[in-house]
């Protein structure tokens, strides 16, 4: 099995390498991410061990270009960035595992043999909505004329809809979701990217999917 180590702390990067090593792993090491990228675009390896605050390409870069180049790579996490919106934001661009800073090796190799010994076959990063394609990975929202031209705000509501089918979303729920905690919920923030989002979508798609039930929120009226 061949494992490559991303780290930008050589004294780190040495150790956990050679610790590999010693478990009978065949490892390569890289201190610079845009290093790493182009040696993983090269060469063929079952696991890369990524740090995110890297020089020359961070992590999280080369964790996309991973799952868009080469999505049966396994990728484990490995970083201080130890919050849970970290560790959420790593996992849901598709890395295998988040181990956070600082860590036993002994912890790391359990998780290294844990990963090597699963079959990883990408899960689909496309979710539907009638004519709508949701791409998780790219954050893209696509009709059949092609990528929607969306704000954030807009790509976060419509997403949120898509990714909860047959509900009915409140306006309360998109602020909590979607806007910083401190929104007000009297705000007709929420109503203004609704329009702009109906506009753009009836533009795209000869109509306007966005349905409301008076007094409940909205949801998407598509066809299954």
């Amino acid at each position: 099995m061949k494992i490559l180590v991303v780290e930008d702390e050589r004294q780190l990067c040495d150790d956990i390498a050679e610790d590999l090593e010693l478990e009978r792993y065949t490892v390569e090491r890289c201190y610079d991410g845009l290093e790493a990228w182009e040696q993983i675009l090269v060469e063929s390896y079952d696991l890369v061990i990524l740090d995110l605050n890297l020089p020359g390409m961070d992590g999280l870069d080369i964790l996309r270009s991973v799952r868009r180049e080469k999505p049966e790579l396994r990728v484990l996490i490995l970083s201080a960035r130890s919050s849970l919106a970290n560790r959420v934001e790593g996992l849901d661009l598709g890395a295998n595992d988040y181990l956070t800073k600082p860590f036993e090796l002994e912890e790391l190799e359990a998780r290294v043999r844990s990963l090597l010994r699963r079959n990883f076959v990408p899960q689909s990063t496309a979710v539907t909505a009638g004519p709508l394609v949701l791409d998780t990975r790219k954050r893209e929202i696509s009709a059949d004329s092609g990528p929607l031209p969306l704000t954030r705000k807009e790509f976060e509501i419509l997403e949120y809809l898509m990714l909860h089918p047959g509900k009915t979303v409140s306006q309360e729920e998109l602020l909590e979701h979607i806007w910083e905690t401190e929104s007000n919920p009297f705000s007709h923030s929420v109503r203004m990217h609704i329009s702009s989002l109906r506009k753009k979508l009836k533009e795209a798609l000869g109509h306007d999917p966005i349905a409301t039930k008076i007094g409940q929120g909205y949801y998407l009226e598509v066809e299954p």
